[in-house]
């Protein structure tokens, strides 16, 4: 959302004007005078701001509506922070906004005020299409005067019906925070259920009637780094469900069953097959003789013939399409998508079952408190028959209950039937039944599944110019990856752009002299790459010897944690993977090799490094292999993952040495 709001800012300073001319002076509010005076605290010097003073409060009505208010008030201290000045919060048919003001109290001269009639109502910043759609939108109140020294504050007041009564406190941010409030009214009879995620839990303070209070002061920032995991993962907040007497429809979740009982709801009687429907899988069935082939056939569909089109409103943002109308207007969301492939599998005899995930491992663990938020994409859980026994099906798991289930995403349309992206992999996913939910592990894949095997034969001339064949098999993500650039891509010499910025990244100067691509379409075959190139000045000269680095093409070392800061959040790797080189060099007539770099040996749980040169015959041999093993590095081995990123950055510089025969 930050980077969202950073790219917008530049629409709301081309209208800064008209926003100014509504400003007027006047005295800020108590709350933000009080804020403007706290000292600063202590705080990372590149922090851009510190919030002052946060306060929600939450009031839930006998009926179900819900009032809000939240206030803000930072302390800008470089000119970065001025994106702080934007308040902005969204409203459709179920919420409105009631309230909205803004506050400027400067160092110097009188405060300034932004009213509500002052507010500017957007399409929602950084979503694609959004100017097209009426039913929801955002109001944004630019507050002026944000430059460094300067307190500014906010209030935004809203009321709502929710789906779920449950509500969310994000307290912890990417700058510090001094105090902040949660403060939540329920009527007569009611009761709630908090959860703390990463932070202590801190037991609440009664204001009187049905009334609580939850204060934290002193929370420090989260610095954002990179691969660490989602900062949802590991930012502290508290999660509150609404219990009313006797429960209500929409009651908040208390356990995952009763999360997993609501979305099976939701999807009732939409994945009923229509017709038209029941003709396209017979005609598949008439096609395909096997069960396993009937699947390939209905994934291939949903992947390559169904486009993706999400327009999400309402409660359309967790209830899917039916399936007729996803089959007949031949677009959707990936509800939409694992919708009719669900259908189209019950036509088949063959049961599957809804799993929601969030895309970012970490974004839930078994920590985390039922929640329909935490949570951004659908896909499918597939029951196998029994006569579906194949070994290209690498995504399957063992349920206690269920009994072997394939894991597919219909959405990903670069991925083959049988296979899972590494981003999904070893993440906790909430797995629908119809007897409710439970949170689910995905399966991990071996690294061999996801990779680049390299291999090179190339010849050295007397004057370090080499030149020769390569080819570049990519399978799992590696291959998704190039084939997502290349989805477009019509022209030959557009094809190879890949490889050429491989190159580019690895030799000083090269010429490619051939170049071709295989299977780019094809999803269930490896992607080839197989090219030829002249590369002058290779191995360079030192008197009469030449110098001649074996590792050609490709780098696996990192300045991940080369870092003046220390670190400070694990480490969380997009998916395994194992990639294998072996280049083979012709050594110029009438050179021998005078010395070799030692072989590299490296092994932790959660990666190898192995790397070897040597001399077969007139032709020098370089090997690696580079894996990974465990897609999260927790802090405990960060001095692991240092020496291992400094090993390979090591090898890969290291050279061999020839010298002229005698």
């Amino acid at each position: 959302m930050k980077r969202i709001w950073i790219a917008a800012i530049g629409v709301f300073v081309t209208i800064g004007a008209t926003v100014f001319a509504g400003m007027a002076a006047a005295d800020a509010p108590a709350w933000v005078r009080a804020s403007a005076g706290v000292p600063i605290p202590q705080h990372d010097e590149k922090a851009d701001a510190i919030l002052l003073y946060s306060e929600d409060v939450t009031s839930v009505q006998s009926d179900g509506k819900v009032k809000s208010v939240e206030r803000k008030v930072y302390r800008i201290l470089r000119p970065g922070g001025r994106e702080y000045a934007y308040a902005h919060t969204y409203f459709d048919g179920n919420r409105r906004i009631t309230g909205m003001r803004g506050w400027c109290v400067p160092q110097q001269g009188k405060d300034y005020e932004i009213k509500d009639k002052e507010a500017m109502e957007i399409s929602l910043a950084g979503v694609q299409g959004s100017e097209l759609v009426s039913d929801i939108r955002e109001k944004v109140v630019r507050i002026p005067a944000a430059e460094p020294g300067n307190t500014i504050g906010f209030e935004i007041e809203t009321e709502e019906r929710p789906y779920i009564l449950q509500d969310w406190w994000a307290f912890q941010k990417s700058i510090p925070v001094v105090e902040a409030r949660y403060t939540l009214e329920l009527p007569p009879g009611w009761e709630y259920k908090a959860v703390w995620l990463n932070h202590a839990e801190v037991a609440p303070t009664s204001t009187g009637g049905n009334r609580w209070q939850w204060v934290v002061r002193d929370v420090p920032e989260i610095r954002v780094e990179e691969e660490m995991p989602p900062f949802r993962g590991v930012a502290a907040q508290l999660v509150i469900s609404f219990l009313p007497p006797g429960g209500m429809q929409n009651k908040g979740f208390v356990n995952w069953g009763e999360m997993g009982k609501w979305q099976a709801e939701l999807a009732r009687g939409r994945r009923d097959a229509s017709p038209e429907i029941k003709q396209k899988v017979a005609a598949i069935a008439a096609a395909e003789p096997s069960n396993l082939g009937r699947m390939r056939a209905a994934a291939l569909f949903l992947q390559h013939d169904i486009r993706y089109v999400a327009i999400e409103l309402g409660i359309g943002g967790w209830q899917p399409h039916a399936a007729n109308d996803i089959f007949k207007h031949r677009y959707g969301d990936c509800k939409d998508k694992a919708t009719l492939m669900s259908s189209m599998l019950r036509e088949m005899g063959i049961d599957s079952y809804y799993i929601a995930i969030n895309t970012t491992r970490g974004g839930v663990t078994p920590q985390t408190p039922p929640m329909m938020y935490w949570f951004n994409h659908l896909i499918l859980a597939i029951k196998l028959p029994d006569d579906v026994k194949d070994a290209s099906l690498i995504s399957a798991t063992e349920h206690a209950q269920l009994g072997k289930l394939l894991i597919f995403d219909p959405t990903d349309e670069l991925t083959a039937f049988g296979e899972l992206r590494g981003e999904l992999q070893a993440n906790y996913g909430l797995l629908v039944t119809n007897d409710g939910g439970e949170l689910l592990k995905l399966p991990q894949l071996a690294p061999a599944t996801n990779g680049i095997v390299r291999t090179a034969r190339l010849k050295l001339g007397a004057d370090g110019t080499v030149q020769g064949d390569i080819k570049d098999v990519r399978t799992g993500d590696r291959a998704a990856e190039q084939r997502w650039r290349l989805r477009n891509v019509t022209s030959d010499a557009d094809r190879i752009k890949p490889i050429e910025t491989l190159l580019a990244s690895s030799l000083a100067s090269y010429r490619l002299t051939k170049a071709t691509v295989a299977n780019l379409k094809d999803t269930n075959s490896p992607l080839e790459f197989n090219y030829s190139l002249t590369a002058p000045d290779y191995a360079k000269r030192a008197g009469n010897l030449l110098l001649i680095r074996p590792r050609l093409l490709g780098n696996k070392s990192s300045g991940l944690l080369e870092t003046k800061e220390a670190r400070k959040k694990p480490v969380e790797f997009e998916g395994p993977v194992r990639d294998k080189d072996t280049f083979e060099v012709e050594l110029p007539t009438g050179y021998e090799v005078d010395d070799l770099p030692p072989p590299t040996d490296v092994d932790y749980s959660f990666g190898s490094y192995h790397s070897k040169t040597e001399l077969a015959g007139n032709t020098l041999r370089y090997t690696r292999t580079y894996e990974i093993k465990e897609l999260s590095v927790p802090m405990s081995k960060m001095d692991e993952l240092k020496k291992f990123y400094r090993v390979i950055a090591s090898d890969e510089r290291n050279t061999a040495v020839l010298k002229p025969k005698p």
